[in-house]
């Protein structure tokens, strides 16, 4: 994934999770008001009867005036301008919150109308409740006229509790939301060493083209020599060396190829060529491999003309791993079977072999970079794991589909549809 699409998706996460918190502190805001208006109400009609029962004790009545006020969150004043006995205050106080399930400690005060002055006050803990009748030991106030105000210290704790459920969706959106933002984290740490890793391995291989280079030429400088010739064994050394230069130059190339189409680098230089004749080619140069070992590849291409748009290089390349691959998974003599057919508008290359087969469960992995298909602690087959990937990355490419049909000990057979 290029930086600026990481860059986007990481500004696309943080806008997104912005807006989610904002809803939902909006919407727990807004559930927070509602109920502390509607508890508000509650103590409000609770005070009210609190009131007419005061007024309807002293022998009077209230009136239509509004004489409940609040002055803040947790305190209210009743304005009731009359006479007040603090057991009388009490008891109502205390019967009126429980009929209205107001389960809160409160305070009260007694207050004169005449100079605002406090004359009396209590606190009263909601479990001290419970008296059924009126008190005596209080003090009477019917001098002057007062009025009471009442302070609910828990007020807050009592609304925020009744907000359970929105406050546990809260916590599980903060958990989403530490949840992403971790991932995110961990996102771009494996980025950055997935970044590391491949200048690694660009720089690892570009290092060893030139001393492989250098090996090659030499091995070869060394076969031409004339003195060489009458030596077998130095000989031999010198042609195991340039082989092997080879075959070392092909797995560093693998390896760049690989790292290409990781960055999204793999460009296709797409021209018109005879699939037929390309081919051809790649199981004339494989042929001497499978002879060697007293096998064969039987190639049987299609009639007319073959002509199909793609990579000359890649499509070599993923032809030649795929018959590297019967060779090399292959115990016993090596047979390998090349068809090309026409399929509609296109075509259909199959490579049937008679190796060692696939079982089941791994065939949906053999494509993933750098997975070898287990075998315990013996590697009989040496390699990285890269061909398949390879092959499958430069068939995607051309929009073109592979498939594969394989059976443990009767070999496997791999179709490329070719549009």
């Amino acid at each position: 994934m290029k930086n600026s699409q990481v860059r986007f998706v990481v500004l696309l996460g943080v806008v997104a999770i912005l807006g989610i918190v904002s809803v939902q502190v909006y919407w727990l805001r807004k559930a927070y008001d509602i109920k502390e208006r509607q508890f508000n109400e509650t103590i409000h009609t609770a005070l009210h009867k609190v009131a007419e029962n005061l007024a309807s004790a002293n022998g009077g009545n209230l009136g239509n005036e509004e004489i409940i006020n609040q002055l803040s969150s947790d305190y209210f004043v009743v304005n009731i301008n009359d006479n007040i006995d603090a057991n009388t205050l009490e008891y109502y106080l205390t019967n009126e919150f429980e009929k209205f399930q107001i389960e809160l400690d409160f305070e009260y005060a007694i207050y004169d109308c005449g100079n605002d002055k406090m004359v009396y006050g209590n606190y009263v803990k909601i479990e001290e409740r419970g008296n059924e009748e009126p008190t005596t030991n209080l003090p009477t106030y019917d001098e002057f006229t007062y009025y009471f105000g009442v302070y609910l210290p828990t007020k807050s704790n009592f609304v925020i509790n009744n907000l359970r459920l929105s406050i546990f969706f809260s916590l599980i959106l903060i958990l989403a939301v530490v949840f992403f933002a971790y991932a995110i984290y961990v996102i771009l740490q494996q980025k950055r060493l997935s970044e590391l890793q491949s200048d690694f391995i660009n720089n690892m291989t570009h290092e060893f083209k030139t001393p492989i280079s250098s090996i090659a030429l030499s091995a070869e400088a060394l076969l031409k020599h004339p003195n060489l010739s009458e030596e077998k064994r130095l000989n031999n050394y010198a042609r195991i060396i340039k082989e092997q230069a080879a075959r070392l130059n092909t797995q560093v190339e693998k390896v760049l190829q690989i790292t290409t189409i990781q960055d999204n680098e793999l460009e296709l230089k797409k021209e018109a060529l005879n699939l037929k004749e390309l081919i051809e080619g790649v199981v004339r140069s494989t042929k001497v491999s499978y002879e060697t070992r007293g096998g064969q590849i039987l190639f049987d291409p299609c009639d007319g003309e073959t002509i199909v748009r793609a990579d000359r290089v890649h499509l070599t390349n993923i032809i030649d791993n795929l018959l590297d691959n019967s060779l090399k998974y292959n115990q016993g003599v090596p047979e390998a079977h090349v068809e090309l057919l026409k399929e509609g508008n296109g075509y259909l290359l199959r490579i049937a072999d008679n190796g060692m087969g696939i079982d089941e469960k791994y065939i949906s992995q053999i494509f993933d970079k750098f997975y070898r298909i287990p075998t315990g602690n013996v590697h009989n087959v040496k390699g990285f794991g890269l061909g398949l990937f390879y092959v499958k990355q430069v068939i995607d490419k051309h929009h073109w589909k592979i498939g594969i049909k394989s059976e443990v000990g009767k070999g496997t057979s791999i179709e490329i549809h070719i549009s």
